[in-house]
């Protein structure tokens, strides 16, 4: 950018004067046939950061992992606690041994309505310039554990078996099969009456903390969450009718059974200045934005897909504010959605 004295500004000055022309000038440059439409950044606007993954990074965590893209990095630990199920109001006993639809129903009914799973995400002074020390969570961070909250639950990553600590009247202890002591009740029970009795439940504390930020936390934090959870291992668990307490083994701690791999994709989409005029112009959808692109977007779209039953599986599809992504927008999304999918999976590979 030229001045009145002949001299040049930085493409840094420029970005901060102007940003909005900055990135359309990137987006629109004046000879398309010569110099491709790309980001700020380097990128294009289909075109995605490469996500790294590190897992079993936190040692006095059952489970962890690391995960980022670009300058977006998230650590998240899981943190498995006993929870009595005398001690949960209104606690219905769970009915063993249904038909399959009905253990998921009643499965996600166990999760949501005991809690049993708890995240919390914190973005942590020096992740970025505008987080603040010694102030209450953000709206972001509210937000942000919402959003994984309610995909925790409706993607069906997990089960509430696998959090079920039993009582087993015929000497089976732990909830997978591990053999016990037996407790020489079996013989007095009926025949109506219940083998199995859940004791207890684990509860997981899901914790995650930003340590860089640069845009798109969403599917950083989501993808955190999935590879910690695959990297999660709780001690053999039982109830004791001789104490009245759950006991742990520290021997051959088991994993969880995470139900396939759910995949975040975001997109923001920038117009130019002639389409915020007159409702009309031209628009770029930008997969994967930065910090720099999402202070200038106003609609945003994230959809959710899994494709490990060889076939895309959409678990959620959302977006927030402006009218510009529709029908065929979002078709040309969900291919892209795959890709990174794939992208993910040769990460946690």
């Amino acid at each position: 950018m030229a001045t009145q004295n002949g001299l040049t500004l930085s493409s840094a000055t420029f970005a901060k004067i102007s940003p909005h022309p900055y990135l359309l000038a990137n987006l629109q440059p004046p000879d398309a046939s010569t110099t491709p439409s790309a980001r700020t950044n380097g990128r294009q606007p289909w075109q995605a950061r490469q996500p790294n993954v590190n897992t079993s990074s936190l040692s006095h965590a059952h489970g962890s992992a690391v995960v980022r893209t670009g300058d977006t990095t998230v650590i998240c630990g899981v943190r498995a606690e006993t929870l009595l199920a005398s001690h949960i109001p209104n606690y219905r006993t769970p009915v063993l041994g249904h038909a399959d639809a009905q253990d998921d129903k009643n499965s996600t009914d166990e999760l949501r309505d005991y809690d049993l799973l708890v995240p919390n995400i914190e973005l942590a002074t020096g992740c970025a310039p505008n987080f603040l020390p010694g102030v209450p969570p953000t709206s972001l961070a509210q937000t942000l554990s919402t959003r994984v909250y309610s995909l925790l639950h409706s993607s069906g990553l997990l089960d509430a078996a696998d959090l079920r600590i039993y009582f087993d009247r015929k000497g089976l202890q732990g909830d997978r099969g591990e053999k016990g002591p037996t407790t020489g009740e079996e013989d007095e029970d009926g025949p109506d009456e219940p083998q199995k009795e859940v004791k207890a439940y684990w509860v997981l504390y899901i914790d995650l903390l930003f340590i860089s930020f640069d845009g798109n936390p969403f599917d950083a934090a989501w993808a955190a969450v999935v590879a910690a959870l695959r990297d999660t291992k709780l001690p053999q668990a039982y109830w004791d009718p001789d104490r009245e307490m759950v006991l742990c083994s520290r021997k051959k701690p088991l994993p969880l059974q995470v139900r396939g791999l759910p995949v975040a994709c975001t997109a923001a989409v920038f117009t130019a200045k002639e389409r915020q005029k007159k409702g009309g112009g031209q628009y770029w959808i930008l997969v994967d934005p930065d910090r720099f692109e999402e202070s200038l977007c106003d609609e945003t779209v994230t959809a959710v897909v899994d494709r490990t039953q060889r076939c895309t599986r959409i678990l959620g599809i959302s977006k927030s504010g402006g009218t510009t992504v529709g029908p065929q927008v979002l078709r040309k999304f969900i291919s892209v959605a795959e890709e990174r999918w794939q992208d993910f999976k040769n990460a946690l590979a």
